[in-house]
């Protein structure tokens, strides 16, 4: 096979070629270098080839005999081939030393543009670097500035949007700022931002504690206030509809009727309370998942306020702001249950307002404990019932309060007692009992006002002509003063109170009863035995009298108003006290009537031996029954005591003459001093049909039997049984006997035989009288 025709490059043609190649042209914005390489190509087949001409040279060095001896040959031939290779030589020997030239050239300008590249790459490489750095700065300036709002945010109080904002950035999409050592440092800062942000909501919600705290008695007093017109209200209403007296605020009568008005206690013109704090606190932590610890910190700032609340001890006077207090501190915990869902319970709720009403109950208990004016409990009560009036709920138990307000109720009731009974007995020591004097219409109608009496007996005191004196001193006008205010106070304290105590009736009873008998009735008897005046004791029974009505009319009004409320009754024993009182007063009449007789009663008055029988009456008998009707007449009495009066006056003196007969003061006596006697007693007893008292005479049928069984010398008849059961039932025998035995004594004193002889015959009457026995029912 013959060799392959190799392509011949003349240094002309490879001259050419490289002037033909522009490397950089200033025109053109790219390099031209591709154009190297057919050049490069051609001067490595270049090289090829001059490599061939070396291998052909040592060939032909090696072959030079054989070369010779075919040059002896072909010497023509070879001479024309020895030129030609000797020209190829110089050829090769020319492209060559260019071939090195332009390696050398090539090289040089080779390694300027690599360097170039190289340091393009690198301006490349490092802009590209450069805008990713700029990129991941950018990013982490917004990261930086997020981070920094979250701060301003906090600051602002947007405590929500900070928190969002931190997951945003937490939330991020995966970038290369994800695996930066900056942003993975900010992850690990955000759990510090959120403290930060439950921090600052933290102490926003402090200071709002803080400024409920101060607000809370505000909030109380018009809650208070609000109430207290309510009740105004329907109190109105009640006294002009008595349907409703048995309804009370809070009642569901009341509630159907009550106009609501639209007040938020939270949001008026006196007070603006914000509750977006809380709220804001409680969303936070809920986002936070630490609602648990804010509810535990938020209770136990709650019980530290509510313990701050009352003071130890407690000044009564600073009760009414500290139920405002106590008021406001529940109607904003009732408005954060109601509005918060279950942030809070309600027996969180409850404990605080047991401990609370514990401390409280506790704490006005200690601050009366040494009190004596029944006024203080009074208003203790008027506090306590506005703050369980506003605060009344299920929620807010008040059976404790109630029991509390009893309890102060049972030692008012004691208080308003002892003070009352001081007034009583005061005004029963200064009574100068006489009738007390009203000049003008306007008097009578004040007095009528104030005291117990009937519908007819006011009419009639009111028709009477001015001035005039009324039937009762100024004591009965007083007590009855008194008793009003008594009573009046007594039911402003249940006022209010739902929870009555069961035997309030019961209590109110006795109350006025021991009054009444104890400080009224007591009073007046202690008085009456000290009052020497007979009109004075007469006006003591008037008033005694009225008090007796004043039982009986308080019974029945006081009656129908508890039948208005709870239907109760009232039951009054002092009655019973003034009635005997009032037979204490007779007696004490009697009693100085009969001091006064006693004067007149002397056994010297009498000559109990007369000679012979008078026929007209005593003179000192005379004056005594003429000063006695004088006297009882004049008493302002009525006519059923002033015939006890005169029964016991009368009476008296029955007495007084039986005693002259039988009694030991006179020793001995004789039927003409009997019959003497007899005259007085006819003689009282005309003056007794005189004035209207006959059936009084009755009281000297002992005496008129006694007398008569001597002077008809009927002891015979007397013995006989059958006949003191009938004709001598009221004849005493004992006395029977004495008078016989002062008749025996008169007898035996005399010295005519007639008159010893009938001494004898009474002496033994008096014997046989004095002997008998007798039987159950019998006189004695």
């Amino acid at each position: 096979m013959p060799p392959r025709k190799r392509t011949q490059f003349t240094q002309e043609s490879i001259d050419q070629q490289l002037q033909q190649i522009h490397l950089l042209d200033q025109s053109s914005s790219s390099e031209n270098l591709e154009q190297l390489g057919p050049i490069i190509k051609q001067i490595h087949a270049n090289k090829q080839q001059e490599a061939y001409l070396r291998t052909i040279q040592d060939l032909m060095q090696s072959k030079d005999a054989e070369i010779e001896k075919i040059c002896g040959e072909n010497y023509q031939e070879f001479i024309a081939s020895v030129s030609t290779l000797f020209t190829v030589k110089s050829y090769t020997e020319r492209m060559k030393e260019n071939i090195a030239t332009l390696d050398s050239s090539v090289s040089q300008l080779g390694r300027g543009l690599v360097e170039k590249k190289r340091n393009l790459l690198q301006s490349r490489k490092t802009a590209s670097n450069l805008d990713e750095a700029i990129d991941t700065l950018q990013a982490c300036l917004r990261v930086l500035d997020v981070v920094h709002r979250v701060g301003e945010m906090i600051q602002e109080g947007k405590y929500w949007s900070a928190l969002r904002s931190l997951d945003d950035v937490q939330n991020l999409p995966q970038t290369s700022l994800s695996q930066t050592p900056f942003y993975q440092h900010l992850l690990s800062s955000l759990p510090s931002l959120r403290t930060q942000v439950k921090n600052a909501v933290t102490a926003s919600m402090k200071q709002w504690l803080l400024e409920i705290r101060n607000n809370s008695g505000e909030v109380g007093k018009l809650a208070l206030e609000a109430m207290e017109i309510r009740t105004r209200r329907w109190r109105t209403r009640r006294e002009k509809d008595p349907l409703l007296r048995m309804s009370r605020v809070g009642s569901a009568v009341e509630l159907v009727t009550y106009e609501r008005t639209e007040f938020n206690i939270f949001d008026n013109e006196q007070l603006k309370v914000d509750f977006k704090p809380l709220y804001q606190c409680i969303h936070i932590y809920t986002a936070l998942e630490s609602l648990g610890e804010l509810q535990k910190s938020y209770q136990a700032d709650r019980k530290a306020q509510s313990d701050l609340i009352l003071p130890a001890p407690l000044p009564l006077g600073s009760l009414p702001s500290i139920t405002e207090q106590i008021s406001g501190f529940f109607i904003v915990e009732t408005h954060v249950l109601e509005t918060t869902g279950t942030f809070r319970s309600e027996r969180e709720v409850e404990e605080l307002w047991e401990g609370v009403v514990a401390r409280l109950t506790s704490s006005i208990g200690s601050a009366l404990a040494n009190e004596t004016a029944p006024d203080s409990f009074l208003r203790v009560k008027e506090c306590l019932i506005g703050f369980i009036m506003s605060l009344e709920s299920p929620l807010y138990s008040t059976t404790t309060l109630h029991s509390f307000i009893i309890v102060l109720f049972e030692k008012y009731t004691q208080l308003l007692e002892s003070q009352f009974s001081r007034r009583f007995d005061g005004i029963i020591q200064q009574d100068d009992y006489l009738p007390m004097l009203v000049q003008s219409e306007q008097e009578i109608n004040t007095v009528l006002d104030v005291v117990f009496l009937s519908r007819n007996k006011k009419q009639e005191l009111q028709q009477a002509a001015l001035p005039q004196n009324l039937p009762w001193s100024q004591t009965f006008y007083l007590c009855c003063e008194d008793v009003r205010g008594f009573i009046q106070k007594f039911y402003a304290f249940v006022e209010g109170v739902s929870q009555h105590h069961r035997n309030i009736d019961e209590l109110l009873s006795k109350s006025l009863d021991r009054l009444l008998i104890n400080h009224i009735s007591g009073a007046i008897n202690q008085r009456l035995g000290a009052i020497p005046n007979l009109s004075q004791i007469a006006q003591l029974v008037t008033n005694v009298e009225y008090f007796q009505t004043t039982c009986t009319e308080l019974e029945r009004s006081l009656t129908n108003l508890r039948t208005a409320q709870r239907g109760g009754t009232i039951r009054l024993n002092a009655c019973s006290s003034f009635e005997t009182i009032l037979s204490r007063a007779l007696s004490r009449i009697n009693s100085l009537i009969q001091s006064k007789l006693n004067d007149f009663f002397e056994p010297s008055e009498y000559d109990w031996t007369p000679s012979s029988r008078d026929h007209a009456p005593s003179m000192y008998l005379i004056e005594l029954v003429n000063w006695l009707t004088t006297v009882v007449d004049s008493l302002d009495v009525k006519e059923t005591y002033k015939d006890e009066i005169y029964k016991g006056s009368v009476s008296y003196i029955a007495e007084c003459l039986m005693d002259f007969l039988v009694g030991k003061n006179i020793p001995m006596l004789n039927e003409n001093a009997i019959s003497n006697v007899l005259v007085d007693v006819d003689f009282i007893e005309d003056q007794l049909r005189t004035v209207g008292m006959s059936h009084l005479s009755t009281v000297f049928i002992e005496l008129r039997m006694t007398t008569s069984i001597v002077l008809n010398n009927t002891v015979q008849e007397y013995l006989v049984p059958a006949n003191r059961h009938t004709s001598y039932v009221t004849v005493k025998y004992k006395w029977l006997a004495a008078l016989l035995d002062k008749l025996a004594k008169y007898g035996t004193s005399r010295r005519d035989a007639s008159s010893r002889e009938l001494g004898e015959r009474r002496r033994k009457e008096a014997d046989a009288v004095g002997s008998l026995r007798f039987l159950p029912g019998e006189g004695r």
